[in-house]
């Protein structure tokens, strides 16, 4: 299992530590919400707890709890810029179908 960042996604997460002056990389994970099931979460990762899988992407660690973790194993995180706009972008093998909106996704 696993879960990587491109070197953009992991220039941006590093660059938000340092800014922040804390925490020990990005926490991802997922949640059930939306028309179509799941959503991705995105958050600093202040500590790694017992169930946590960690995945170390050169000077970030990406951590995932377990229960997450099946749902999004293979998933690659980018960081994009599109105009005035950037955001991180989610590329999981496992999904079946988004919503219109693109906030959920079915797996």
């Amino acid at each position: 299992m696993a879960i990587s960042l491109t070197e953009n996604a992991a220039r941006r997460v590093k660059s938000y530590l340092e800014k922040r002056g804390h925490g020990v990389g990005l926490r991802i994970g997922v949640k059930r919400t939306g028309c179509s099931g799941w959503t991705y979460q995105l958050d600093y990762a202040d500590e790694i707890d017992a169930d946590d899988v960690v995945f170390d992407e050169g000077d970030v660690k990406v951590v995932v709890d377990s229960k997450s973790l099946p749902l999004i194993d293979g998933t690659e995180v980018d960081f994009v810029k599109e105009g005035l706009n950037e955001s991180f972008k989610f590329r999981n093998p496992n999904v079946k179908g988004e919503c219109g909106c693109g906030e959920s996704f079915s797996i």
